[in-house]
């Protein structure tokens, strides 16, 4: 099923008409709603962890590259998805998480998260270099020689290579780390970088070369998309679009390279028909991650509206008070949110709610959370959700309850507000 990708690639450089939407997210709810979607289609479906989420050391969800594997595939099995339908791949693989170390030993530990991503039969790994570590020298808010990031991201490659040796399917891989800035930090669409033409042309040259003179020829024939910045971002409050003008000369340059199309990150927000015409620009790839949690979180939220309006004052009834435990978790465990959300106490608290970069996301998994999200499934399950009230709260998950699409329970209610997501990307990759 891996050799999909490669089809969506040759396919898109041909006519642009057709991408991949790479879901990442640990979710349950999110990766659920993903599957039945490919289910429902029978469409392979693409999933990625990234290098703070998934390590051999655990990352920030305790799995590791097999952990994460055999989490997706249970999934999978509660769903009666057929597991070849799946596709794993590794984002911003490198020494991303050990920057502060010396180069020598973060480049170990990046090769070693490599190789037990590729070992765990991860095939679409991202290889990202581009971070300075302990020890490199360069000019304050410049990236690092674009020579140093290419070689570093060849000695990542044969890593992988060696990792895959005896495997039946090698990796594809991604290179190019030009990328939105974390947080979603920017004020205006001029603020946002787009890629330079001269830019593509010196990464691909150069990383080129760097693959050759470590023998890695093959491995560059795997090499299947550049991530650029397409000139698309988010902030807490606002969405900047594609704008297809400026991407253009974008366009036009990767024409010059058959077997390689552009990866986009932070596609989340966009328009269903900007989406398209990014895929039609030859961003093959569509990254989504926050929009999909950020769409559990509404439908969640309004869950509780309607718990708190439906059963409060009824001495059985024990109310989930989610909002509530979820703030006083964020206010507890700042870690995730605190370097990323500014402003006056008003404005952070607004933005731990609402805000489009969606900080929850990491706060689903403590223990508490999940303790008042349970009752919160309980409490609607036992007592279904008045239509009036669904009206009020969920529109649309309203009428497809009124045409029998769904049942009038919280499960069906989450996930589809979640697959009102995935079918704008099914829609931009031609899928539909």
């Amino acid at each position: 099923m891996t050799a999909y990708i490669k089809t969506v690639i040759e396919r898109n450089k041909k006519n642009g008409n057709v991408g991949i939407s790479s879901i990442c997210s640990a979710n349950y709810y999110v990766l659920s709603a993903a599957m039945k979607r490919s289910k429902k289609d029978g469409q392979p479906l693409l999933i990625e962890a990234t290098s703070n989420q998934v390590d051999q050391y655990g990352g920030y969800t305790g799995m590791k590259p097999d952990d994460f594997k055999k989490y997706i595939y249970s999934i999978a099995n509660e769903l009666q998805l057929p597991a070849d339908r799946l596709i794993l791949g590794g984002d911003h693989l490198g020494p991303n998480r050990w920057q502060e170390e010396p180069a020598i030993d973060a480049m170990s530990k990046a090769k070693v998260q490599i190789m037990s991503y590729v070992q765990a039969g991860f095939r679409k790994i991202h290889l990202d270099a581009s971070m300075p570590l302990q020890g490199d020298t360069k000019k304050d808010n410049m990236p690092l020689e674009i020579e140093l990031v290419a070689d570093r991201t060849a000695e990542l490659c044969a890593a992988a290579e060696e990792a895959a040796k005896d495997a039946e399917t090698k990796p594809f891989y991604v290179i190019g780390t030009d990328v939105p800035i974390p947080g979603g930090a920017l004020t205006s669409h001029e603020d946002i970088r787009i890629t330079p033409v001269h830019e593509v042309e010196e990464t691909i040259k150069a990383t080129r070369s760097a693959f050759e003179e470590r023998g890695l020829t093959d491995a560059w024939q795997r090499v299947i998309a550049l991530v650029a910045q397409p000139g698309v971002e988010f902030s807490d409050t606002a969405v900047f679009e594609y704008r297809k003008d400026k991407a253009q000369p974008l366009k036009e340059k990767i024409k010059e390279y058959p077997a390689i199309a552009y990866e986009a990150h932070s596609t989340d927000y966009q328009k269903k028909e900007d989406l398209r015409h990014m895929v039609n620009d030859h961003f093959a790839i569509l990254k989504v991650g926050p929009w999909l949690t950020y769409a559990f979180r509404e439908a969640v939220f309004a869950l509780a509206f309607i718990e708190k309006e439906m059963l409060t004052g009824y001495a059985s009834v024990q109310l989930s008070q989610l909002e509530e435990t979820i703030e006083n978790v964020m206010l507890w465990k700042p870690d995730y949110w605190k370097k990323h959300y500014h402003g006056n106490e008003v404005e952070q608290r607004l933005a731990r709610r609402y805000s489009l970069s969606d900080r929850i996301r990491y706060y689903w998994p403590q223990k508490e959370i999940q303790e008042a999200l349970n009752q919160l499934f309980e409490n609607l399950t036992t007592y279904k959700p008045s239509l009036s009230l669904l009206s009020q709260y969920l529109p649309l998950q309203y009428e497809a309850i009124r045409a029998g699409e769904i049942g009038n329970n919280p499960l069906d209610i989450v996930l589809h507000k979640i697959d009102l997501v995935l079918q704008k990307y099914i829609y931009a990759c031609g899928l539909s």
